[in-house]
């Protein structure tokens, strides 16, 4: 028999930036329905050792076109009005493995 963690754990993408680590992943209750989570991960050096500060989002089925679209909506702000003269695909360096 599977284990719960086989079961609900159905995608997942990685995105390494820098110092962070942020992991979308999509997961399955067990009456079969579907939601998002977004990771965003940091390694800490501490005293006592390293570890890992995790903080983490929550996304519905119900909330996942108006959180799209208000994403969109900040980041279409962010690159046409605030940040406009940054070269933002120059800088991303997975841009060419999601051309391909």
């Amino acid at each position: 028999m599977e284990s719960r963690t086989e079961l609900d754990e159905i995608y997942s993408k990685r995105v390494n930036a820098g110092k962070r680590v942020y992991f979308f992943d999509i997961k399955s209750t067990r009456s079969k329905d579907y939601y998002l989570t977004i990771t965003e991960s940091k390694k800490r050096t501490e005293e006592d050792g390293m570890f890992y500060e995790k903080h983490k989002i929550f996304l519905y089925k119900e909330d996942v076109n108006k959180f799209v679209r208000a994403l969109n909506e900040v980041v279409h702000h962010l690159k046409t009005n605030l940040m406009s003269d940054y070269a933002f695909d120059k800088n991303d360096r997975d841009t060419e493995s999601y051309q391909k």
